[in-house]
């Protein structure tokens, strides 16, 4: 391993972020095997159903008590990677109060939702065994087209103020290049991104009426309008190449793939903790499977995604009639968000959904 004091900034960060990543899930991973293979998770629902007898009781009250234990043997992770790591590296303005409600925001947000799905999952357990993951598979797409469009306009605003753009002038613009490509926008917004990181962010969020462009107040303090309108010119890209209907369509596969096989592996091992399908002890089982599956298939997933990146790229630059404002506005972003230039191969076949910063330049410049 190369001396610390050789490496980098930017590869000293990514390097701890990767070690924390994947020390978090090894954690996770382990935490699951051991409440399985020791009889914890058995003891557990023993216990509950001494004071609760309804079924849905039960299993709420046991995935909070497995969610707590996981969230305090995981915390000391999150807090040096989300908060210590970040400050480290002087890309946070969050102070530690700051970052803990944050965390706290997420959990009443995503607890609800969280507990609507355990339900329904336990309900299609019981009542389909056979095609409950099937039946499952179809409830996560409609959750997730659900949340996609209500989550610009009922879920950002809680944790960033949006506004519309100050800037007149870009404002217009963005919206001709929407036009462009035949997009219709709600608006375009600007959010305090400032208020949690010095990084630099910019998207296109929601669908439907709810469709709009959102930047961050750091990525317009650092960019200037043409190399804002390249970066969403590769946005575009996505759309016009219909990215997006493509990555749903992966999305869908793997879901309804993963799903089966979980459901495959889950029928033959469940029997080890209980006579029923829906015996609650077994059920971290498919948590475990379907982590693991998730783990195997995200290679190809990403490598779906670099293609799609190149593609767009392409497109940014036949939009805009030059490529230097693209490579300014990589460049700038790069150096602002810290990122690896040139990270590992093995490390971008594993985790990068983009192509290095480095092999887009030097891609656009050829």
């Amino acid at each position: 391993m190369p001396d610390k004091k050789k490496l980098s900034k930017e590869k000293r960060y990514n390097r701890l972020n990767l070690i924390f990543s994947i020390a978090e899930f090894v954690v996770g991973i382990v935490f699951l095997i051991i409440i399985l293979v020791t009889g914890i998770t058995s003891t557990l629902e023993n216990y509950i159903r001494v004071y609760v007898s309804n079924d849905y009781l039960v299993l709420l009250l046991f995935v909070l008590l497995l969610g707590i234990a996981e969230t305090v043997i995981l915390f000391p992770i999150s807090f040096y990677s989300g908060f210590i790591l970040e400050h480290q590296f002087d890309l946070s303005n969050q102070s530690f109060g700051a970052w803990i409600w944050e965390k706290i925001k997420g959990l009443l947000i995503s607890a609800p939702l969280l507990i609507i799905i355990l339900i329904v999952f336990y309900a299609l357990l019981k009542n389909f065994p056979v095609y409950w993951w099937f039946i499952l598979g179809t409830v996560l797409l409609l959750f997730s087209v659900i949340f996609a469009r209500i989550a610009p306009v009922l879920i950002f605003p809680l944790f960033y103020k949006f506004e519309k753009l100050k800037d007149d002038e870009l404002a217009k613009k963005v919206s001709d290049l929407c036009i462009q490509v035949g997009m219709k926008l709600q608006g375009v917004f600007q959010f305090n991104l400032s208020k949690n990181t010095k990084k630099g962010n910019a998207a296109f969020t929601g669908m439907g009426k709810s469709k709009r462009v959102i930047l961050g107040d750091t990525l317009l303090d650092k960019l200037d309008d043409n190399e804002i309108l390249a970066v969403l010119a590769h946005e575009l890209g996505h759309y016009k190449l219909k990215h997006i209907w493509k990555s749903i369509g992966l999305s869908i596969v793997m879901t309804y793939t993963g799903l089966f096989l979980v459901s495959r592996i889950y029928n033959e091992i469940y029997p080890v903790f209980g006579d029923n399908i829906w015996t609650i002890a077994a059920i971290p089982l498919i948590a475990l499977i379907l982590t693991l599956y998730e783990f195997i298939t995200s290679p190809i997933i990403n490598a779906f995604s670099r293609s799609n990146e190149c593609e767009a790229d392409d497109f940014a630059i036949k939009m805009m009639g030059e490529s230097n404002s693209f490579i300014l506005g990589l460049n700038k972003l790069s150096e602002q968000n810290l990122s690896d230039r040139d990270p590992h191969p093995l490390t971008v076949f594993f985790f990068y959904s983009h192509p290095p910063i480095e092999q887009r330049i030097k891609r656009l410049q050829k």
